[in-house]
């Protein structure tokens, strides 16, 4: 994506976010990990600003921006706290899912608070038994008069513990029909019968991660997303938008420990002259902004081709394996190059490092990643024969 080809109305949105993020999120990113959560004040502010969910209609109460624009506030939003723009990258996924597939009154009530800063909708799909493996639900869907009951868990589920609401996966067919006998409901996650855990993760510890049980929990028709066994579809749809986004979060806080070596090598003396003198220096840093570079055109061209209503199935997935990989390798090389000073909890790259990682195994991981692009490269039915699950 080259700036010079923005409108006035995304430079707008890439200022405003940018402002923010240096001002609001880059001073307290590291306090936040001690604090374990997102203060919704700051969520709160987020959404005043015009900062999630850019991409919702605007007939939901969203601002009906393109994708390529909630890429642009996601990227800023990184650059200052990783788990921050996470916020970003929920509201679009979720919200919109949320338009496409719920009734009309449930996804104006929260569409309209997700975009305020006011809800978190989390997705709840991973369980303990299925992780890579989706489609492999147990958690049941039981009808009765009126609605639904779940019963079971979601497992490794991000801000399960602070999320209002989430989008639930759940198997309302029999287990022979694997994915086509998914369900999505909405649940708040005040609903009785809903209860949390958290896990003690290396990373990302403001999101939070941890299991959702569901014990007799009722769900009213309403809030069912379309059809009986529609579910499965609705989140990969979403995912080409999210993994998108997940690339662009991961450029984003690469590029700030880039810029804060580049900065250090410049003030930083070794044998009587700065360090960035020294091609052993420098060339790691090179090779690290040219990889970011591509990975950020990579993923503006997914988002690109989602604004045209172009397929991006196999470029959402190159930018959700190969974001995570490129940053992790920036950020630990960036940690490197700052020596013994690097190597203390006081600099934020060990954080930002820990924080990345946690996407190459979280939303698909690498190997997912690039089995979806061979099927949408030589054929499901090839990959199958060949055989691939």
């Amino acid at each position: 994506m080259v700036i010079a080809r923005l409108s006035d109305e995304q430079r707008a949105f890439l200022e405003t976010a940018r402002r923010f993020s240096k001002e609001k999120l880059a001073p307290h990113y590291q306090a936040r990990e001690k604090e374990g959560r997102i203060d919704r004040a700051l969520v709160a502010e987020m959404g005043s600003l015009g900062l999630i969910g850019v991409d919702l209609p605007e007939a939901y109460g969203g601002l009906g921006q393109p994708s390529v624009t909630a890429g642009l506030v996601i990227e800023a939003l990184a650059y200052g706290d990783f788990n921050a723009s996470y916020i970003q990258l929920l509201a679009s996924l979720q919200g919109s899912i949320l338009a496409r597939h719920a009734a009309p009154e449930l996804a104006r009530h929260w569409i309209k608070r997700i975009v305020a800063g006011e809800a978190i909708v989390a997705v709840a799909l991973t369980e303990p038994r299925g992780g890579s493996d989706a489609g492999n639900l147990a958690l049941a869907a039981r009808r009765v008069p009126g609605g639904y009951v779940l019963d079971g868990e979601k497992s490794s589920i991000s801000m399960a513990d602070q999320a209002d609401a989430t989008i639930v996966f759940a198997r309302t067919g029999k287990p022979e029909e694997g994915a086509r006998g998914v369900t999505a409901f909405l649940v708040p996650m005040d609903s009785k019968g809903v209860s949390t855990t958290r896990f003690n993760d290396l990373g990302s510890k403001a999101v939070g991660r941890g299991s959702i049980f569901f014990d007799g929990v009722f769900v009213p028709e309403e809030n069912r997303l379309a059809g009986e066994g529609q579910g499965f579809a609705q989140v990969m749809q979403g995912f080409d938008f999210s993994r998108a986004l997940i690339g662009l979060q991961c450029a984003g806080a690469a590029q700030a420990s880039l810029d804060e070596t580049w900065a250090y090598v410049k003030e930083r003396c070794a044998f009587g002259a700065p360090i960035a003198q020294y091609q052993g220096v420098t060339f790691p840093l090179a090779e690290g902004e040219t990889m970011i570079a591509a990975l950020r055109q990579l993923c503006y061209h997914a988002l690109a081709l989602r604004d045209e209503g172009a397929p991006h199935t196999a470029e959402a997935a190159m930018c959700k394996w190969l974001g995570p990989k490129t940053a992790v390798e920036v950020v630990h090389q960036c940690l490197l190059t700052h020596g013994h000073y690097g190597w203390s909890l006081d600099l934020p790259h060990q954080q930002r490092l820990r924080d990345i990682m946690g996407l190459e195994i979280g939303d698909g991981t690498a190997q997912i990643m690039k089995l979806v692009i061979a099927r949408e490269k030589a054929g499901r039915a090839v990959l199958q024969y060949a055989g691939t699950p």
